[in-house]
């Protein structure tokens, strides 16, 4: 246990609107100088691997690359690699890895593997001397800062913007709609007290659905990570979509759910999502824009106005990660140290 229990979690999650500016200032130019080189190279296919929160933030790419771009994508299985051999041919193809270490074992061998199969690799991380780095041919620096807790907050939203800005790299844009993220996940972040009165719902939940749909969908899988690896709640994450293909039978009126809303077309989507879940008289809460958030049981309103859908995930995530932080306190658990993880996860 640390000395005081989510210390170290609650100093890394109030260090992202400083984090969001840093790669702004400086982390802008040599990620564009990155797209500018893959760019030349015309690859005419993305594959993407990550593990847990960088899986997550590897799927946000997948829908910025192929909605932004129409560039096809896939998320990678490492073990057809690592445990079964296999070669793929992959020239011209882009390979991304996402990694905060940048030290997992089975990254490491199948980006390698993907190189030597003929594919442009690219390695985003934390950590710029990794193993990671070192085999790909391009890398991202996040610039998040050394991450102690063992719940991933600042390295998420850093990658988020670190792969934005890449994507905007690639089509040629500057990236400068995401210059007003620094302060609005700063006023995000001091509604605390929200979160924590959201909290006192949720302590005793047995378990929890989240669903969501488009950008919003990594999201919720990435909240829904944070909350069974902090407060150890079963939490279901579901496409909106998904959801309405047979588990929306588990959903009944004690069974929280919560619904990650964009302001734009995935949160369109989901609102017949909605409207089953509340015709089924679903504790129901909402994060995304006020008027979707008053519209529930309860809510949570984000700053979306001007904010376009794509950039809206770096802003969406930040509440979930207060709420995974408040209800692992109220539960007596420590959220700096979750049983049974360790920072750097050695799969092969």
């Amino acid at each position: 246990m640390s000395e005081q229990p989510g210390r170290i979690m609650s100093g890394e999650m109030a260090e992202q609107p400083a984090v969001l500016r840093r790669i702004l200032e400086l982390g802008a130019a040599p990620i564009r100088a990155v797209a500018d080189a893959i760019g030349a190279r015309e690859p005419r296919f993305v594959l993407l691997t990550g593990r847990g929160t960088s899986d997550h933030a590897a799927l946000y790419a997948k829908y910025l690359l192929e909605i932004r771009l129409g560039l096809p994508c896939g998320l990678t299985s490492m073990s057809t690699t690592t445990a079964y051999g296999a070669r793929s041919r992959l020239r011209d193809v882009l390979v991304v890895a996402v990694s905060q270490s940048g030290g997992s074992p089975d990254l490491v061998a199948s980006t390698r593997a993907a190189r030597e199969a003929g594919a442009i690799t690219l390695a985003v991380t934390n950590n710029a001397d990794s193993p990671l780095a070192a085999v790909s041919e391009f890398h991202i620096d996040i610039r998040a800062g050394a991450e102690k807790a063992l719940p991933a907050t600042k390295t998420y939203t850093a990658s988020l913007l670190s792969l934005y800005l890449l994507v905007e790299g690639l089509r040629g844009g500057d990236g400068a709609a995401a210059g007003a993220l620094p302060d609005l996940a700063a006023r995000v972040l001091v509604r605390q007290d929200e979160v924590r009165a959201l909290a006192s719902r949720y302590r005793f939940a047995e378990r929890m659905v989240i669903t969501s749909r488009g950008y919003g969908y990594p999201t919720a899988k990435e909240a829904a990570l944070k909350l069974m690896e902090t407060s150890y709640i079963p939490a279901l994450a579901y496409s909106g979509a998904d959801l309405l293909h047979g588990p929306l039978a588990m959903v009944d009126n004690i069974s929280p759910v919560i619904a990650v809303v964009p302001d734009g077309k995935g949160g369109e989507a989901l609102q017949p999502v909605l409207d089953r879940l509340r015709g089924r008289g679903a504790d129901l809460c909402v994060v995304g824009p006020a008027l979707q958030a008053e519209a529930a049981s309860v809510g949570f309103a984000l700053p979306t106005e001007g904010v376009p859908e794509e950039l809206q995930p770096i802003l969406e995530i930040l509440p979930l990660q207060l709420l995974a932080y408040e209800v692992t306190i109220a539960r007596g658990q420590d959220p700096d140290a979750p049983r049974a993880l360790a920072k750097v996860t050695e799969t092969h």
